[in-house]
């Protein structure tokens, strides 16, 4: 079994920066491929952002490509979504998610799920 558990959201303006944290715990995931993923209220869950076990590999959802990174550090469980540039449609639970193998963006493919963390971005 994996927990994972998000931290680092908040409220900021449109234009500022938030970093989320996604520790992980019970099992390492050295070899999981994490993702970020997102939904607001009404919406379906909107894939964010994916990286490898290595971390060389990333992968960005259209709506977030050029203002988001990914990131993680095996030696601490813990993966990264560093957000940029925010906009008001960014406001969002997200979550953080977790499989073993490759990456992907589907949230189907995903096994482990953090509980989330509000994003909120004021116009």
């Amino acid at each position: 079994q994996v927990q994972l558990v998000e931290s680092g959201g908040g409220l900021v303006q449109a234009g500022g920066s938030l970093r989320l944290s996604c520790v992980a715990s019970g099992r390492t995931v050295r070899t999981y491929a994490m993702g970020w993923f997102r939904q607001a209220p009404g919406k379906e869950r909107e894939f964010a952002a994916t990286i490898s076990s290595s971390g060389i590999f990333t992968s960005y959802g259209d709506s977030v490509k050029g203002r988001f990174t990914i990131s993680r550090d095996n030696a601490k469980n813990t993966v990264y979504l560093q957000m940029n540039s925010l906009k008001p449609e960014d406001t969002a639970v997200y979550y953080c998610a977790a499989r073993p193998g490759a990456t992907s963006s589907w949230p189907r493919e995903y096994d482990y799920w953090g509980q989330g963390t509000q994003v909120t971005v004021s116009s």
